[in-house]
């Protein structure tokens, strides 16, 4: 009976000591330091994407201006080709009109 008193007790013990050891927990400054990290990752690749972007868009308004351009002057070039022929066809029909009248 003494025997298993004692080992009933030393069990008992070595539970309390097991159940009694904690674990240390992480240092937050640790923590912190990674979330400026990251953080500090995420802001320089969104500046690189917004540079990028900016870039993109830079090159595509210019190539809208060049594409605005050229439509401009080709429709200034049918306005003149429709004028002269307009023209052109005024004179002739002011010459029928001298004719006639003759």
């Amino acid at each position: 009976m003494k025997i298993t008193f004692l080992c009933a007790s030393l069990l008992a013990t070595a539970a309390l000591v097991a159940c009694g050891q904690k674990e240390e927990p992480a240092p937050a400054a640790a923590s912190v330091e990674a979330v400026k990290e990251n953080a500090a990752a995420a802001v320089e690749a969104t500046k690189d994407t917004a540079a990028a972007a900016v870039d993109a868009t830079k090159e595509a308004a210019g190539q809208a201006v060049e594409a605005t351009k050229d439509g401009v002057a080709a429709a200034a070039d049918a306005t003149k080709e429709a004028a002269d022929k307009a023209a052109g066809a005024t004179k002739d029909a002011v010459e029928a009109v001298k004719d006639a009248v003759k």
